[in-house]
């Protein structure tokens, strides 16, 4: 298993589930995985937030997972998203991450229910308690409706077996507040692709991303310039993202994040309702983002050590 504490600075891509007519497609996937750790990102995830996991029926979940963890083959670790807003669901999902082989549960704030602070410590503490694998959180306030404050924070930064934050927020500040504790026993990444630079200079980790999906090695170089001292490399690398990241918000960034795949990577762009295909304008703008960019499978930048 993934030792936690070994848990390493760079980007993570938080990755889409790929759908051909009307089923999972698992060819698709291993080719996104490959792709993925051949481009130098430092881990994946899998039925995450971009994984329109609510969409998946258990046993698509379990494939997808044995999948992910078959093609990766330790190569890199699988981080598998086990959130809810039931917490004996959500304790399930992550026995059943930790059993096919997850190297750590992506868990999500509980979402629709609005808990309180309280309620929100009960859920992950009830989480850790009863399964023995390392725990990723995610806060996403503008999906969950909300928000991990400092004092929540502080008494999950106890809870020895939560490794890592994701802040989703976008507001780069938040870092800077948190506190001590937080900052010494979890790392910290940037859950919003167009701040994660400011996120790093901040002093984060990495990124978990989505824009990751179709540009591994620009997103995880990006990173890696900076980790390696090059910040105008790691500047260079968000300008040229910018127009990229800029088409994924017009509409709807999972769904703009499967069409680019199918120019990308030859997977279909198919979602699962209520999410629908982009229209006309935003797959428009999308194209011309990826001629842009450029050729996205050049070789990919060395990893720092």
């Amino acid at each position: 298993m993934f030792l936690p504490r070994l848990l390493s600075d760079g980007t993570y891509a938080d990755l889409v589930t790929p759908f051909r007519n009307g089923d999972v497609d698992l060819v698709g996937l291993s080719a996104l995985i490959e792709w993925q750790i051949h481009s130098g990102v430092s881990g994946v995830v899998v039925c995450g937030e971009n994984g329109e996991t609510s969409s998946l029926t258990r046993s698509e979940r379990v494939r997808i997972i044995r999948r992910a963890v078959d093609v990766a083959n330790g190569a890199v670790p699988v981080m598998v998203g086990t959130g809810t807003n039931c917490t004996q669901t959500t304790i399930d999902f992550t026995r059943e991450a930790m059993a096919l082989g997850a190297s750590a549960a992506h868990v999500v704030t509980p979402y629709y229910n609005k808990p309180a602070q309280g309620g929100i410590y009960r859920h992950f503490q009830a989480v850790a308690e009863v399964v023995d694998l390392p725990l990723v959180i995610v806060n996403a306030p503008g999906r969950c409706v909300v928000d991990l404050q400092n004092p929540l924070l502080e008494r999950l930064a106890n809870i020895s077996s939560i490794i890592g934050l994701v802040d989703c927020t976008g507001d780069v500040t938040r870092l800077a507040q948190m506190p001590a504790i937080c900052k010494s026993r979890m790392r910290h990444y940037s859950g919003h692709d167009r701040t994660a630079l400011a996120f790093a200079l901040a002093g984060g980790n990495g990124s978990f991303s989505l824009a990751a999906n179709i540009a591994p090695r620009q997103m995880a170089g990006m990173q890696t310039a900076f980790r390696m001292g090059n910040l105008p490399a790691a500047r260079s690398l968000q300008d040229r993202l910018s127009p990229l990241l800029s088409a994924l918000e017009m509409e709807h960034p999972i769904v703009a994040a499967k069409q680019a795949l199918a120019t990308v990577l030859g997977i279909a762009p198919d979602v699962r309702l209520p999410l629908t295909p982009l229209d006309e304008s935003a797959r428009a703008a999308l194209g011309v983002a990826l001629t842009l960019m450029g050729d996205l499978h050049s070789r990919p930048l060395a990893k720092a050590s």
